[in-house]
């Protein structure tokens, strides 16, 4: 009897913390910003509005294309890249989950790991960040969205 009390609190308990849980909402971003030269500093931008790939050019024939924000567990990830021609001059990560101290504290050094190996690589073909994984997919995903559109330009 004293067993069954103490299983059916355990699991009222258990209820209780799982319905407590609040999902992260999507609205709230930063951005990261990666450069050869500058390598990971952070950026004031906020979230782009448009959640479609979009592409601009600018002058002395650079071009920046934002890839396609993708949704994940924690929030989105999007991506901006900037392209000298094949090869990508700057990676900028203008929405990623940052909504409490943890997402914060993961992407601090998810994301500009992320926009290392991009750089070196060249591609989105590189390795997840070992406890970012929601985060390496979006980007990933992200990058390879903004690269694709590039490649149709």
């Amino acid at each position: 009897m004293r067993r069954a009390v103490i299983t059916a609190s355990a699991t009222a308990a258990g209820v209780v913390l799982l319905l407590s849980l609040k999902p992260h909402d999507p609205s709230t971003a930063a951005a990261i910003s990666s450069s050869p030269a500058v390598g990971g500093s952070k950026s004031s931008a906020g979230p782009t509005p448009s959640p479609s790939a979009s592409s601009t050019a600018a002058s002395g024939g650079a071009r920046t294309v934002t890839g396609s924000a993708i949704n994940t567990r924690y929030g989105p990830v999007q991506v901006r890249v900037t392209l000298d021609g094949s090869a990508i001059s700057k990676i900028d990560v203008i929405q990623y989950p940052n909504r409490d101290r943890r997402d914060q504290e993961i992407n601090s050094y998810a994301v500009p790991e992320l926009n290392q190996e991009a750089m070196a690589a060249q591609s989105a073909h590189i390795d997840v960040v070992s406890g970012a994984t929601y985060t390496s997919d979006g980007y990933t995903r992200s990058l390879q969205s903004a690269l694709d559109q590039a490649a149709k330009k």
